[in-house]
């Protein structure tokens, strides 16, 4: 009984790791949402913007053709600084830290957020498209750092649900630009500025604050090799002096990579013990892209206005739309370690399916029957429902735990990269899809959600409350390969609080 009770503080949420969970995902996740909805309710009054620039300069009115270029940069440099970000990722983190990633992170929000904030000042359309890159770097790195970060440092039974809580801080972002974006708050031709601008404010917290709290003591311990300053980490984050066995499990990891040292993007793309990982994550971030999330987002407004909201209305359908995507990715923190991850992933995609097929269906309907377009509404609900729970936020949760330490970097790398670069497609391509296509355009974002649920039900595992040695050698087995030990092949034994051990600690992949 003693030795039972001895291991329920680890499992406890301590205020440490709460408050380095808010202001990690408040400093950057936020930023992320923010951004991703804060051009979409101050269009038009930013498009007048350059139009009075361009006729100011060169004494005649902007051509069409070159507003919408500049708007499409305006737009598609944020996805596009995101790939760049994640191409940035490994460097940073193996060198600073992933604290301290998120720290000098804090460059690509200040300094654009400036940017945008003068401007109207400075009469120049072209530091918005600039600012709108650079930003888009702060994302593309948060993105990535953020989960892995918040996954290193929580216990394995409260991972999943912490590593929603980014995914949670995107959705409050979004709401919050969608609230601002407002024609009575700040998306008028008076604020419209300062409503880019404000995108510095979590910025600055995270740089007050965040310094106060513990580096992951994982990167401590494995990457620097500092035991000392990862115990003291680790009691901080647990609220309990007796961290052995966490770090027993981390010694055990060490040692199983030691052969292979830190992996590069070349060295884990070639890794065959890594394949049905790399494969996976690649599957799993294209598909929570390509599903069409981002064209709701990017073009909530014409969606609605096709489905047939009035002009005046549809600010107020979009925060609301914002507001039950917050709501149930709440819900999915909370059930995400009692279903578990692959559940949520399978019905997310399953919901989102469905809905974009009804979607098409209500679309083509509604010119002919009168109360259609609220069948058209709720299909976009049902859709960001399906999404919030599922696609949206575990992809972020799996990509943390399908690889240890070494290969962690690289993979989030590859993740972010694929991440950033299908958000920019669909983002770039969705317009073109709309006037070809039409309402059959989310035909194609149904079948992608259908390829990938059948992939997940055929190779993903749950990873539900196992330590990433355990996940690895859920993965060996689909690449092929084993997991030994070193000194004589001892078999790694279960702890009391469910992880893995060796009582010579080493071991090694083969």
């Amino acid at each position: 009984m003693l030795a039972q009770c001895r291991y329920i503080p680890v499992k406890r949420l301590t205020m440490v790791l709460t408050l380095a969970t808010l202001i990690s995902a408040f400093g950057s996740s936020f930023q992320y949402g923010y951004n991703v909805a804060v051009v979409n309710s101050p269009a038009l009054y930013m498009k007048a913007f350059y139009n009075a620039t361009y006729l100011e300069r060169y004494n005649k009115p902007i051509e069409e053709n070159f507003l919408t270029l500049l708007w499409s940069l305006s737009v598609s440099m944020y996805p596009l600084g995101g790939f760049f970000g994640s191409l940035m990722v490994a460097p940073l983190v193996n060198k600073l830290g992933r604290k301290g990633t998120l720290l000098f992170n804090n460059i690509f929000s200040i300094v654009p957020a400036v940017m945008m904030g003068v401007s109207e000042i400075a009469k120049s359309y072209e530091i918005i498209i600039v600012a709108r890159f650079i930003v888009g770097i702060c994302a593309g790195l948060s993105s990535n750092v953020v989960p892995m970060y918040l996954g290193e440092i929580s216990p394995k039974n409260l991972r999943g649900a912490i590593g929603i809580v980014p995914q949670l801080f995107i959705t409050i972002g979004i709401l919050s630009a969608q609230v601002l974006g407002i024609r009575n708050i700040l998306g008028n031709s008076t604020g419209w500025t300062l409503m880019l601008g404000l995108t510095a404010v979590p910025a600055a917290v995270e740089l007050l604050l965040l310094p106060f709290f513990p580096e992951s003591p994982r990167y401590l311990l494995i990457q620097r090799g500092d035991e000392k300053t990862a115990r003291k980490g680790l009691q901080r984050l647990r609220g309990w002096e007796d961290v052995d066995e966490e770090l027993s499990e981390m010694r055990v990891e060490d040692q199983s990579e030691r052969a292979e040292g830190r992996l590069s993007v070349l060295a884990l793309l070639s890794k065959r013990s890594l394949r049905w990982q790399l494969i996976s994550i690649v599957v799993m971030n294209m598909g929570q892209q390509l599903s069409g999330v981002n064209a709701i987002y990017y073009y909530a407004d014409s969606i609605y206005a096709t489905a047939g909201v009035k002009p005046n209305d549809i600010q107020y359908v979009t925060v609301g739309t914002g507001a039950v995507n917050v709501f149930m990715t709440i819900a999915a923190v909370f059930i995400v370690e009692a279903t578990g991850r692959r559940l949520l992933m399978l019905s997310g995609f399953g919901i989102c399916c469905a809905a974009c097929v009804l979607l098409t269906v209500a679309l083509n309907f509604q010119d002919s029957v009168t109360w259609m377009p609220y069948i058209s509404i709720s299909c976009v609900i049902i859709y960001v429902i399906g999404h919030a729970i599922g696609p949206s936020p575990i992809p972020y949760v799996v990509t943390t735990e399908m690889f240890r330490q070494s290969a962690r970097p690289a993979a989030f790398m590859v993740a972010g990269s694929v991440h950033w670069l299908s958000n920019f497609t669909v983002g770039l391509v969705f317009p073109f899809l709309e006037v070809s296509l039409g309402s059959f355009s989310f035909i194609i974002f149904s079948c992608i959600c259908l390829v990938t649920l059948v992939y997940i039900w055929v190779v993903v595992p749950e990873t539900k409350n196992q330590t990433f040695l355990e996940i690895s050698q859920v993965f060996a087995k689909r690449n092929g390969v084993e997991i030994k030990l070193v000194e004589g092949e001892l078999p790694l034994t279960q702890t009391k609080d469910g992880g893995l051990r060796s009582e010579e600690f080493k071991a090694t992949a083969l």
